[in-house]
């Protein structure tokens, strides 16, 4: 079974996020045994983001890594289990809202596809970046 970046490399959707995981010093951590589950924006919702950010958030590491860290959760846990309560502590230490169950919503992005499981924890692919606060 595949870990979640190669999960996410094989997928071919996550190009930005890969690249942002390694800007900011985070692949060896998510290769790792976790498990954690990763709410993982697609190529669209970085292009969505305004222009620039993408290079801001790649020049300063600790910020991006922040951020990337708001997008991951200790333990391996899919969508029945998520809905279960309204907010999950996130790596970086804020709190994400579960806010719908159908369609299924993390914060302020929408579950596009739900409970990749990977050997190391689960992916839950979202259409938009999250931030913390």
């Amino acid at each position: 079974m595949a870990t979640i970046l190669e999960t996410a490399e094989a997928a071919g959707a996550f190009g930005t996020l890969l690249a942002a995981v390694d800007a900011a010093g985070l692949r060896e951590a998510l290769e790792g045994p976790g498990p954690f589950t990763v709410f993982a924006p697609v190529d669209e919702a970085f292009a969505a983001l305004p222009a620039g950010t993408v290079q801001t958030l790649v020049d300063n590491p600790p910020q991006l890594a922040r951020i990337l860290k708001y997008h991951v959760i200790a333990g391996a846990y899919r969508q029945d289990q998520l809905i279960e309560k309204e907010a999950w502590p996130s790596l970086e230490g804020s709190a994400i809202a579960v806010r719908c169950h159908d369609p299924f919503e993390i914060k302020n992005a929408t579950v596009l596809t739900a409970d990749l499981i990977c050997s190391n924890g689960v992916v839950q692919v979202i259409n938009r970046v999250m931030l913390p606060g």
